[in-house]
């Protein structure tokens, strides 16, 4: 079930704070522009130096939220739940530029019940730099925020 786009906006709206996704906040990641494409989300993640670790290097720790982020969305936007994150496996495959144009994909690899199992990557020019799987439960349907 995907949700309608109304539904969307109402979400975006009433988490305008959130680090990864918030367009409200000023300080955090602001990813838009979600596609859902074949059975999955993607979107364009361009971070600057502001999030850096080591000088021109993106921290490892944006790189995990953004992988979160992009798994949440693949979760609403093609099983239309929230989620929350129980657990998020990382693999970090090369080094990420801070100032690097990225795509981050995720998909439901498994939903059993409350419990979705989604894949996510991150991607330079078609290459992979990270990469996750994690395991995340459905809070609630988004067509219940109404």
């Amino acid at each position: 079930m995907t949700p309608d786009r109304a539904a969307i906006d109402e979400l975006r709206a009433a988490y305008a704070h959130c680090f990864g996704c918030g367009l409200g906040n000023p300080a955090g990641l602001q990813l838009d522009g979600f596609e859902i494409e074949n059975s999955g989300v993607t979107a364009p993640f361009h971070p600057t130096s502001t999030f850096a670790g080591f000088e021109g290097v993106l921290h490892g720790g944006i790189v995990a939220t953004a992988l979160d982020e992009i798994s949440a969305w693949s979760a609403m936007l093609t099983e239309g739940v929230l989620v929350f994150t129980a657990k998020l496996d990382i693999r970090y495959r090369k080094q990420a530029g801070a100032d690097t144009a990225f795509v981050l994909s995720g998909s439901v690899r498994e939903r059993r019940g409350k419990r979705l199992t989604i894949d996510a990557r991150m991607t330079d020019e078609g290459v992979t730099v990270a990469e996750s799987q994690g395991l995340f439960v459905a809070a609630r349907n988004i067509d219940d925020l109404a």
